[in-house]
């Protein structure tokens, strides 16, 4: 095959002049923490996802955690949860003094196992933390009954999934707190960046409160035109709200979020096309779902080739392909196998969806050439051509 000229990053933001200009108008204003493009951003992702109540803040991260508190998780408390996630899904829950139970996953969607979780729940389980791994929707009709039927709190980890969909509804519309990331390589990107959507009107108030020191509701605009100086805190705060720098990104981002999503289906769809014949397995999308597509992730069959994860990567390098893994199972990592005798070994399913999981360049300024690059450069390291 013929090598790229230019490598093809793993990831890249998709940032164009309408974003500059935005930003820029945020920075001319004088008014650059949040204020009225934050609300407009908070308008607008609520309109888009059809959901009552839309709070902005400054990560994923910082909404998952104050989700949790908005829901009183606390010391004495377990949460149960996936290992095929980032980490901050884990320190959310440990940063409210609760503890994180991680069952095993869905060995063909990476989503969290409901049965498993449903097996974990028991009188401490307060919530459970789903993750829509990849933007591939959970059975949401099942989370959604393990909710009714044991009143537990649902946080769904939707990092992945804006502009995911399960039966025509959007995730972050089934009556849970979903919490969305705005990072760099997520399908919108404010830089850094997160929100919750909420169904209840006093959590959305407590959740406006908290994100913001605990000050009244006037604080934010003490410092414009009718504001005034005197501000009360009525409760325990963070530092957690989303700036009108950020929103205005955000904003524009949003006004190409369908423009954008079309082509990550398309350049999905390619892989589909290009890889079907290869020893992998492909990520699934069932009918009734409408994947987001944040990552194409891929996985070695290992029924049908002796070719091993990290040599991929490297042939890949070789041919110019950035590629990335999702992810390093929690349970992995030191901090969390001394702190909770986590191994491996527990997490049959987990591992083996790991050890063979690969994930492909998948991004809205890619051409369907970059896809064909790709598709060649594993076939030449999968099959000698």
């Amino acid at each position: 095959m013929v090598m790229r000229q230019n490598f093809l990053p793993y990831n890249q933001p998709d940032i164009g002049d309408e974003e500059i200009r935005a930003v820029t108008q945020v920075l001319r204003s004088g008014w650059l923490t949040r204020g009225p493009v934050t609300q407009q951003f908070e308008q607008t992702l609520q309109d888009l996802l059809e959901v009552p109540y839309v709070v902005a803040v400054s990560s994923c991260t910082a909404a998952l955690h104050l989700a949790l508190v908005l829901h009183n998780v606390g010391p004495g408390d377990e949460v149960v949860t996936t290992p095929m996630t980032f980490v901050a899904s884990i320190n959310a829950i440990l940063e409210t003094g609760a503890t994180p139970v991680l069952v095993d996953i869905n060995p063909v969607t990476g989503n969290i196992n409901l049965d498993a979780a449903k097996a974990a729940i028991n009188e401490k389980t307060r919530a459970i933390l789903p993750v829509h791994y990849g933007g591939l929707p959970v059975d949401m009709a099942a989370l959604i009954a393990l909710r009714d039927r044991y009143g537990l709190a649902i946080i769904e980890d939707a990092a992945h999934a804006l502009g995911a969909r399960y039966e025509g509804r959007n995730i972050g519309s089934f009556g849970n707190v979903a919490c969305f990331s705005f990072y760099a390589t997520k399908n919108i990107t404010t830089g850094e960046g997160g929100a919750l959507s909420l169904t209840d009107p006093d959590l959305v108030q407590k959740a406006r409160t908290m994100s913001l020191h605990g000050l009244s509701r006037q604080a934010w605009n003490r410092y414009s035109s009718g504001g005034t100086w005197a501000y009360d805190v009525t409760m325990l705060g963070f530092k957690y709200n989303m700036t009108d720098i950020q929103a205005a990104l955000g904003l524009t981002q949003l006004a190409r979020l369908g423009d954008m999503q079309k082509k990550r289906r398309a350049l999905a769809f390619r892989y589909h096309e290009k890889l079907s014949r290869l020893p992998l397995k492909l990520p699934t999308e069932p009918s009734f779902t409408d994947h987001a597509w944040h990552l194409y992730a891929v996985r070695l069959d290992r029924n049908k080739t002796s070719a091993r994860r990290n040599t991929v990567i490297q042939d890949l390098a070789r041919h110019a392909i950035g590629t990335s893994v999702h992810f390093i199972p929690v349970y992995r990592f030191t901090y969390y196998q001394d702190r909770f005798g986590w191994r491996p070994e527990d997490f049959p399913m987990t591992e083996a969806f790991y050890e063979t999981e690969l994930s492909l360049p998948l991004y809205p300024s890619m051409t369907i050439q970059d896809v064909d690059d790709v598709a060649q450069a594993l076939a030449t390291s999968l099959t000698g051509g």
